[in-house]
């Protein structure tokens, strides 16, 4: 049986939340953005239509979010009032706080993701490292694992690029994640992920570390505009190999972009090197490795912006590409984060793709950084 306390802290951080996402303004602008719909030439110009139609629907899930968590603590408060007259039982009135707070902290956790490029979709590559056969093989577990999170929470999933490794595994695979919020999700993943356990590879059965990349960049829409130079841009054309039946290999379908430019964060001469595999389609594969180059371009903008606004304080500990992430300790049944301290022993859960506790401490605890 909840608490007149815990009763309290619930109501409290539902009338929190209402200042904090400032409800009765957005239900302001949005009847304003529907309004804008309403033009008989609205949807002549269908790219723009799109981009304010994405404005209101963001605008409605705030707002319907907030509507839930309101309805679900007056439930809650009602609740523990017909509890006096035995009109519920015990059980009702917890079952009313845990709903109550689910519904609070899904919306707080949202309340975290902020920034622009939060609410788009992501692309996840995984490059394994160093180790041959057993960081291949971590590499396709890797993968594995962020394709059934992305299942379990409704996001569309699209293998841009995927090579095989020499005999088990992968060495590289690049996933496009369509979806509200994946990105935000997702960048908790930047960062190299460690894996200890006994090599299946190796004969004398010893405990073996192996190490594999993942890099999280927002996929950009067409409601953000990249400017891409044509003189810096050039192709090559490959025969695709993996998935896909034998036609694949008969054309050459697949391509590679390069794309040199200056970069806006080293001010230094660099190239961007892209492969897509993605369809039979030649024409097709093109248009997706743009989009992958502008999603790099963008994620490359953000980072000169946040360097630019950043404020160095000390004692922080810095959240870098390249950094040692989260280890993966298999016979000691123990996953780590070692950013936030977090860290379970269902390691199989984890493996299965339930990842959502380590990305809800991440984003609690580095969410409002720059």
């Amino acid at each position: 049986m909840i608490t007149t306390e815990q009763l309290k802290d619930i109501q409290e951080r539902e009338a929190a939340l209402c200042r904090y996402l400032d409800i009765p303004q957005k239900q302001i602008e949005l009847k304003e953005e529907q309004l804008r719909t309403e033009d008989p030439e609205f949807w002549q110009d269908a790219k723009a239509a799109e981009i304010q139609m994405k404005k209101v629907r963001e605008l409605k899930s705030w707002i319907d979010g907030y509507k839930e968590v309101k309805n679900a603590v007056e439930e809650l408060t009602l609740a523990v009032d017909y509890l006096k007259e035995e009109i519920v039982t015990e059980e009702d009135v917890d079952a009313g706080y845990e709903k109550a707070r689910n519904l609070i902290e899904a919306l707080e956790l949202k309340n975290m993701l902020r920034k622009e490029e939060d609410a788009l979709g992501a692309v996840v590559k995984i490059v394994s490292g160093a180790g041959g056969t057993e960081a291949q093989d971590w590499a396709q577990m890797l993968m594995r694992m962020y394709l059934r999170w992305c299942e379990s929470h409704g996001y569309s999933t699209q293998i841009a690029n995927l090579q095989d490794g020499d005999e088990a595994g992968i060495k590289t695979v690049t996933i496009k994640v369509e979806g509200d919020y994946a990105y935000g999700h997702l960048k908790s993943e930047n960062g190299v992920h460690r894996l200890v356990r006994v090599s299946p590879y190796n004969a004398q059965g010893k405990r073996m570390t192996s190490f594999t990349s993942v890099f999280v960049v927002p996929l950009v829409d067409d409601s953000i505009e990249i400017e891409i130079s044509p003189a810096n841009l050039s192709w090559d054309t490959f025969r695709s190999s993996g998935a896909g039946g034998q036609n694949v290999n008969k054309v050459e379908s697949g391509v590679r972009l390069h794309y040199k430019f200056v970069n806006p964060v080293t001010n230094q001469p660099d190239e961007i090197v892209i492969e897509n595999t993605e369809s039979r389609d030649q024409p097709k594969n093109k248009e997706n490795a743009l989009r992958l180059l502008r999603s790099q371009l963008y994620e490359l903008e953000l980072e000169k912006r946040r360097q630019e606004t950043a404020k160095i304080e000390a004692g922080k500990k810095k959240i870098e590409w390249g950094s040692q992430i989260r280890s993966y300790v298999f016979d000691d049944r123990r996953v780590k984060d070692h950013r936030t301290g977090y860290q379970t022993s269902n390691v199989q859960a984890v493996m299965d793709g339930d990842l959502d506790a380590f990305i809800k401490a991440y984003l609690m605890e580095f969410g409002g950084e720059g």
